[in-house]
């Protein structure tokens, strides 16, 4: 049974995925979404059909698009961000750097500059976590190493200059992090901690209400600027909300808010009467 905010409306999108973590919007007016054993899903939302149309042979976790609608996904299997062509063919866009590769790569998103950033998980409660960037083209730094306690997805804030954090662990919250006029990470903040949670998805609305959605329980909250907390959507049997990891207003208007749900096969569908922040799609080539 799911418990609903009462201006939620939730229902399944599509469903014969496998397992799926990343959810993301392009700009082509399809919904991407991605495997444990490497598939990548084409979601037609207006239609209720998925297709997959490529696979990276790893376990693909969250992803970002660009201008040209080419895919970069975290992928857990290879250890690296993998870039993926409409056309289904399948490259290593970063494997990190020589010093230090990457590990757990779990979730992407884009600067207005065409930077990406990058969440390393680390290992589980071992708090050796961090988050690169990785400039437009591949070369790629260590940005951030103060995010250890398995940093999982992000977002940047609706000014552009800071990026939001789900920290899953000790203790689970999410984190701000400026970013400084050179580029580099500025100060760290905690917005805002959720005892007894693991957070893993943030996205914020065109109002600056920020969402959230847990691995555990199965539960999405929303945080107005306000700061006030609310239960979004929540399923205590676990089968239309099921371990929601990413989250993504998606849409022409970004006027749906899906995510993905690696607990099982679907993608859940939340019609809530907001409006996305618009995302980055950087023409990068």
């Amino acid at each position: 049974m799911a418990l609903l905010n009462n201006d939620t409306q939730v229902s399944v999108l599509v469903e014969g995925l496998d397992h799926p973590e990343g959810i993301a919007w392009g700009l082509d007016g399809y919904a991407y979404a991605g495997g444990e054993a490497g598939q990548v899903y084409r979601i037609d939302i207006e239609r209720g059909e998925v297709v997959q149309f490529a696979d990276t042979g790893g376990f693909v976790l969250g992803m970002a698009l660009d201008a040209r609608h080419n895919i970069y996904a975290c992928d857990a299997g290879n250890k690296a961000v993998m870039k993926i062509t409409q056309g289904g063919a399948v490259s290593t866009y970063s494997s990190g750097t020589a010093e230090e590769p990457l590990r757990l790569p779990n979730y992407p998103a884009f600067d207005a500059d065409g930077n990406l950033y990058v969440c390393d998980s680390g290992d589980w409660h071992a708090d050796n976590g961090m988050i690169y960037k990785i400039a437009p083209g591949g070369e790629t730094e260590v940005w951030d190493r103060r995010a250890r306690e398995f940093p999982n997805g992000l977002c940047i804030g609706p000014d552009g200059d800071d990026i939001y954090v789900a920290m899953s662990v000790n203790p689970p919250r999410v984190d701000r992090i400026g970013i400084n006029a050179d580029g580099s990470a500025g100060p760290v903040e905690t917005v805002e901690e959720f005892p007894r949670t693991v957070p893993d998805g943030v996205a914020f609305d065109s109002d600056r209400n920020l969402y959230v959605s847990m691995y555990r329980p199965d539960v999405i909250y929303r945080r107005s600027p306000a700061g006030q907390i609310e239960v979004l959507a929540e399923d205590f049997e676990g089968t239309l909300i099921a371990a929601p990891t990413n989250i993504a207003f998606c849409g022409r208007d970004r006027s749906v808010l899906l995510g993905a749900n690696i607990g099982r096969w679907h993608i859940t569908k939340y019609e809530i009467g907001a409006t996305g922040h618009p995302l980055n799609y950087p023409d990068i080539g």
